[in-house]
C-alpha cells in the first residue's frame, strides 16, 4: 500500500533550514547588511555626500543581485533587495540627508508591527498563515477553527510584533538624533540576525501543535478516498495509535 499522506502536519516537520530559504540564504544575509553599511561609510567618509554614497549602495546592491542570477538562483530576491536599496538611496540623495537611507525601512517596520498586532486582534494571527503555507497546506483554509494552533500562531505572531516593534524602539531614536553611524550598526545588528532569531523562537512555540488538517485538504482528499481505511481522526497525526 502506498504511504498515506498525514491529514495533519507540524511545523517541525518543516525543517529549520525553510527560514534560512526565505530570507534568501548566505546572499539574503549579505544583501540585508552590505549595502547599508557601504552607504554608511562612504557617506563618512566623502564628508557627508549622499549622492555618492548612493551610488555606492546601489552598485553594492547590483553586484549582489547579479550573483544571484549567476548562480541560477530565484530572480525574485535579487530583484527585492536591489529595488529595496535603490528606493532608499534615491530618498536619501534626493533628500540631501544621508539618515533617510534608513527610513523606508523604520515605516516598513511600523507596517510589519501593526500588521501582526491587527492580525491578532482580529483572531486571525498572521504567523498562522505562515506556518501552514510553509508546511505545503492552503494558508486561507480554516485554521482557526483548531483552538490551540490558534492559540500557538498568536503567541507565534506576537514575537513577530515584538522583532519589529524592538527595531524601531531602538533606531527611530537614533535617526530623529541624526546618529548616522550607530544606525548604520543598528540596522545591521537588528536586521537578518533578530529576525532569524524571531522565526526560530516562533517556530519554538508552534512546532508541537498539529496544522489543522482542514489546513490540508489536497492531503483530505487523499485519505478519504484511500479504500485501506478511514481519514485520520481530527486532532490527531495519521498513523498515530487509539
Amino acid at each position: 500500500m502506498p504511504d498515506q499522506p498525514d491529514a495533519q502536519t507540524r511545523p517541525s516537520e518543516a525543517p529549520p533550514s525553510a527560514l534560512a530559504d526565505a530570507i534568501g540564504g548566505p546572499l539574503g544575509i549579505a544583501e540585508s547588511a552590505l549595502p547599508a553599511a557601504a552607504f554608511v561609510a562612504a557617506s563618512t567618509a566623502s564628508g557627508g555626500d549622499t549622492t555618492l554614497a548612493a551610488i555606492v549602495a546601489v552598485a553594492l546592491a547590483l553586484v549582489l543581485a547579479l550573483a544571484r542570477i549567476v548562480r541560477g538562483q530565484t530572480v525574485q530576491y535579487a530583484l527585492s533587495g536591489l529595488i529595496g536599496v535603490g528606493f532608499a538611496a534615491f530618498i536619501a540623495a534626493r533628500t540631501g540627508k544621508a539618515e533617510n537611507f534608513f527610513l523606508p525601512g523604520l515605516l516598513a517596520n511600523a507596517g510589519y508591527a501593526a500588521a501582526f498586532a491587527v492580525s491578532i486582534t482580529l483572531r486571525r494571527p498572521l504567523a498562522g498563515y505562515v506556518a501552514v503555507a510553509v508546511a505545503g497546506g492552503n494558508p486561507l483554509a480554516a485554521w482557526r477553527e483548531d483552538p490551540a494552533y490558534l492559540r500557538v500562531a498568536t503567541r507565534a505572531s506576537w514575537v513577530f510584533v515584538g522583532v519589529f516593534a524592538g527595531r524601531l524602539a531602538v533606531q527611530l531614536p537614533l535617526y530623529l538624533a541624526d546618529a548616522l553611524v550607530a544606525l548604520g550598526v543598528a540596522r545591521v545588528a537588528m536586521g537578518l540576525p533578530l529576525f532569524a532569531l524571531g522565526g526560530w523562537l516562533a517556530w519554538l512555540l508552534m512546532r508541537g501543535v498539529p496544522i489543522p488538517a482542514v489546513a490540508r485538504p489536497d492531503a483530505d482528499r487523499d485519505a478519504t478516498s484511500d479504500d485501506d481505511g478511514p481519514p485520520a481522526a481530527p486532532g490527531r497525526l495519521a498513523g498515530e495509535a487509539d
